[in-house]
């Protein structure tokens, strides 16, 4: 349980909101940090990047992440029940370093409908000061619901600054980058990422002021009726149907869904979605428009809609199109548990569409719908045999999103534990932790054992 000193207010959760990023300084002594900064630099310079092993290489970073500012946070924008994820990262920016480009971080080799919602998060831990001329990262807050880099980015760029401990946690799809490295020592950043396990039943935050305000200062108030559909959404509450656009006005936000600016198109879904069943037909027709960012555009405004959409969405599961099967698939998962009579029709899709791309969503889905566990459950046990890597690691994800109601996936979650792809097994070693019945246990224990990292053990000290 955090301790509500720690929640974010409501100033902080409208930040982060419209931002996409927060930075915390932790009350830790300055050698905590240092000693990290060693010890990891140590590591590197003998060994290479440990890569997804930094956390049992330099376990001292267990002590970040369970500080309870930073579990308030993370509590604050995932809900109580998240949890980190199997992938983390070293990322060292040694002398010399020209620095990055600007980019949004993929999901190791494959690809997805990015979210809105905040459903998965970052964080970014600097052992050391971190400044412009030892290369920190840099951000473009607000820009984690653009797809395409806005051109304005050097007005947009933030540096993220600060003493060494500083922590940033981002919005998985904010636009970041590390900058040029011009001093004379190496400069880590550790990376973390964590998910929502639970969508929201309420705020996890401070509430003084339920209502939406948009901040004084903001990138682009254009997005405003997104924003504001973030903010009901993790409140708890219900975000279709509002009747902010009224029947006159849809014809001319569903043509503004061809806009060629994405702002304009995203401010447009969001009031369409806001509108409600009025607004559903124009929506799915979008939806199987051959123009990506339309179809894209689309597809957050069906989610938006929720329930009264689905009809059209599982209409669009058996599209032609394997897009717009796809984002269908998405959609439907985005209404998350009121989308609880379309569970058959994702699970069909799980196991017998050919495509990959509507796979990986289909298990998604399932995941953040969590409803129905007899139907999800036992297609998602058989995808964790799917010959697609992202299929069956979100297959094994989503049974993590399931808790005790994913037992009867127990036997399959132990045989991916033997896959050959890491983010199987990481999230079948999380979904078993989360099931928590003996057996689980069990097979946790057993994998656990085999596997053990040993911190102290170096080829200069094997024994």
């Amino acid at each position: 349980m955090v301790d509500p000193q720690y929640l974010f207010d409501d100033d902080q959760m409208r930040a982060f909101i419209v931002n996409g990023f927060v930075t915390i300084k932790l009350d830790l002594p300055a050698g905590f940090h240092e000693a990290i900064y060693r010890k990891t630099d140590e590591v590197y310079a003998k060994e290479g990047n440990p890569g997804n092993n930094i956390l049992p290489r330099v376990p001292e970073l267990k002590q970040i992440f369970d500080h309870p500012r930073v579990r308030g946070a993370f509590t604050s924008i995932l809900g109580p029940d998240h949890i980190m994820h199997a992938h983390r990262h070293c990322h060292v920016n040694p002398p010399g370093s020209k620095g990055q480009g600007w980019h949004k971080d993929t999901y190791w080799g494959y690809k997805k409908v990015r979210y809105h919602r905040p459903r998965w998060a970052m964080a970014f831990y600097y052992p050391q000061d971190v400044t412009i001329e030892n290369g920190t990262s840099e951000v473009m807050p607000g820009t984690h619901y653009h797809l395409i880099k806005p051109l304005n980015d050097a007005e947009r760029a933030m540096p993220v600054c600060g003493e060494a401990g500083t922590l940033a946690i981002i919005h998985f799809d904010l636009w970041h980058r590390g900058g040029a490295n011009r001093s004379e020592r190496n400069r880590f950043m550790m990376k973390f990422q964590f998910t929502r396990m639970e969508e929201p039943q309420g705020p996890a935050w401070n509430v003084r002021d339920a209502a939406w305000r948009s901040p004084a200062s903001v990138p682009d108030d254009r997005l405003d009726p997104l924003w504001s559909r973030v903010w009901d959404w993790c409140s708890g509450k219900k975000t279709n149907g509002s009747g902010e656009a009224s029947r006159d006005g849809i014809p001319a936000l569903a043509s503004a869904l061809r806009d060629e600016e994405e702002s304009v198109r995203l401010s447009a879904a969001y009031a369409l979605g806001a509108a409600g069943e009025p607004a559903i037909s124009p929506l799915a027709e979008a939806l199987r428009s051959n123009d990506e960012p339309t179809r894209l555009s689309a597809t957050y405004g069906l989610g938006i809609v929720g329930e009264t959409a689905l009809p059209p969405l599982s209409d669009a599961l058996k599209h032609e199109d394997e897009q717009v099967r796809a984002c269908a698939a998405y959609a439907v998962g985005d209404i998350g548990p009121d989308a609880a009579e379309a569970v058959s029709a994702l699970a069909e899709a799980l196991l017998k569409d050919p495509s990959p791309w509507v796979r990986h969503h289909a298990a998604e889905a399932l995941g953040t719908i969590a409803l129905n566990p007899g139907v999800s459950v036992p297609a998602l046990g058989r995808a964790l045999r799917d010959p697609d890597g992202q299929v069956r690691f979100n297959a094994a994800y989503a049974l993590a999103h399931f808790g005790p109601a994913a037992e009867p996936a127990i036997p399959a979650l132990r045989e991916a534990l033997t896959d050959d792809n890491r983010y199987a097994v990481g999230h079948a070693v999380s979904a078993l932790r989360r099931i928590g019945t003996p057996e689980a246990e069990e097979a946790l224990l057993d994998f656990l054992t085999a596997t053990r990292w040993c911190p102290i053990t170096t080829k200069e000290s094997m024994y």
